[in-house]
């Protein structure tokens, strides 16, 4: 689908290494011709290592779900079905964005949506990067750059099993604990969700 000089891709659900293979070749081959694309992912279950992840943050052993080193910025985060991530493929010289402001624009897509559903997030000043509802984080984020092309994104917890993450140091903060919107929606279908994470970011960047 395209919108607004981006192509928008719905890749249902996938396993983590696949999309993550795909998202490499595509800015392996791309040029400054080439479309920004917009993915949209649930995962099966893994845990995914950023670049700044402590083995200490892995907390148990005693599953088996799989565990994987990445190329974002970054600690160690979790992923499973009932979680959306948006993934980002951008040229950020082409656009003239910043790092910062397309973390800030992820943040606040995320902050959109909750105050569309009438939710009050956290300032995000208060926190680190990410998204927080009384000091709960419902939004992670993890970015690469190579080349002013961007890859990963945004996940967004929806309705999704929040246990694994108790496994782990989520992002590398002790005791951080995790919140989804089912929490206070109970329900919420995922194409709403999905259609507002588009909705909102394509908004807002095209603002910038």
């Amino acid at each position: 689908m395209y919108k607004k000089n981006f192509i928008i891709r719905d890749l249902g659900i996938e396993s983590w290494y696949i999309t993550y293979k795909k998202m490499y070749y595509f800015n392996y081959i791309r040029s400054d011709n080439t479309l920004d694309e917009i993915w949209l992912v649930e995962h099966t279950p893994v845990f995914t290592q950023g670049k700044l992840s402590k083995v200490k943050d892995i907390l148990s052993y005693k599953h088996k779900i799989p565990v994987f080193n990445t190329d974002r910025g970054g600690k160690i985060t979790y992923h499973a079905p009932g979680q959306q991530v948006i993934y980002i493929l951008i040229n950020l010289k082409k656009r003239k964005i910043k790092i910062k402001l397309l973390i800030s624009i992820l943040e606040q897509t995320i902050i959109n949506i909750l105050l569309y559903f009438n939710i009050k997030p956290d300032c995000p000043f208060n926190h680190p990067p990410g998204v927080y509802i009384n000091n709960k984080k419902i939004a992670s984020i993890g970015i690469k750059i190579s080349k002013g092309f961007t890859s990963h994104g945004i996940s967004f917890n929806i309705n999704m099993n929040l246990l694994p993450f108790k496994y782990i140091n989520p992002c590398g903060f002790d005791k951080l604990k995790m919140t989804q919107l089912k929490d206070f929606i109970p329900y919420i279908k995922p194409i709403t969700i999905k259609k507002l994470l588009i909705k909102e970011f394509l908004l807002l960047i095209s603002n910038t």
